[in-house]
């Protein structure tokens, strides 16, 4: 994809998700949060850590389209392999990050069809200042832009939008997408692959406020902030999203002389 769409054009699909969806994403969320837990040095996830997820993340996916694809009778002892192999993926996974099991396995059977990376959605949200709307986590004291997972039947401009929503009160509407980044297994603690697709968004409404995700919520200058203090890439994305969008506000004067 190329940086810079503009998505002045950009529909948000309004969600025909049912109750019971909800609560299974609900449901998925606790388990996802386990699983990003920052790591146990005593554990051995802290060192050499990142090899240990890479391995796990592998067999996951080995097992996990093993079983989505070889559902016939005469596979039957394959189906037995795999589900060992997924198995021993979950108990490692609970060791590793300190998440049951039984939790761990009962989410990764629930995802059905080809596996793939996870997908997130990523929201920058600009003050007149060049500032960037930023949560201070309250599990690890990290500055972290509004942003979180694509839920089924959700695109990924709808899931911008509602974390931004759940995240900071505010409703906002895509205008650009910043890139599209990957993060590998291990990089900032996370157990699987992910896509994250960063949008610039612009506010249309709502009141500013901290949700229970955060400890403090305020517009960072995201080159002024230290690269440690900033969660996992999201300095890397703030500061993409910043340099588009003074591009794009160059552009236009020149234009206009």
């Amino acid at each position: 994809m190329k940086r810079g769409r503009h998505c002045d054009q950009l529909s948000i699909r309004t969600s025909t998700r049912t109750d019971e969806s909800k609560s299974v994403r609900r449901k998925r969320r606790v388990v996802q949060r386990g699983l990003r837990r920052e790591p146990d040095e005593a554990n051995g996830t802290e060192k050499g850590g990142i090899a240990i997820l890479e391995l796990l993340d592998e067999l996951r996916v080995i097992a996990q389209n093993g079983l989505e694809y070889n559902d016939g009778a005469e596979d039957a002892y394959d189906r037995q392999r795999y589900e060992r192999v997924l198995e021993l993926v979950s108990d490692y996974y609970g060791r590793a990050l300190d998440v049951p099991p039984s939790a761990v396995r009962e989410s990764l059977r629930e995802e059905l069809g080809h596996v793939s990376a996870k997908v997130g959605a990523v929201a920058v949200v600009e003050d007149d200042e060049g500032r960037v709307l930023a949560m201070e986590r309250a599990n690890n004291g990290r500055w972290a832009l509004p942003g979180g997972y694509v839920d089924p039947n959700e695109s990924a401009e709808e899931a911008a939008v509602r974390e931004v929503r759940e995240e900071t009160g505010l409703d906002v509407e895509p205008v650009e997408l910043v890139d599209v980044y990957s993060v590998g297994p291990g990089e900032g603690n996370n157990p699987h692959s992910i896509v994250n697709v960063v949008y610039r968004c612009r506010v249309r409404g709502g009141e500013l406020r901290l949700s229970h995700e955060g400890t403090d919520l305020a517009y960072r200058d995201p080159t002024r902030l230290p690269a440690d203090a900033w969660h996992e890439q999201n300095r890397r994305y703030a500061v993409d999203a910043v340099e588009s969008s003074d591009a794009a506000a160059s552009a236009g004067s020149d234009a206009k002389r």
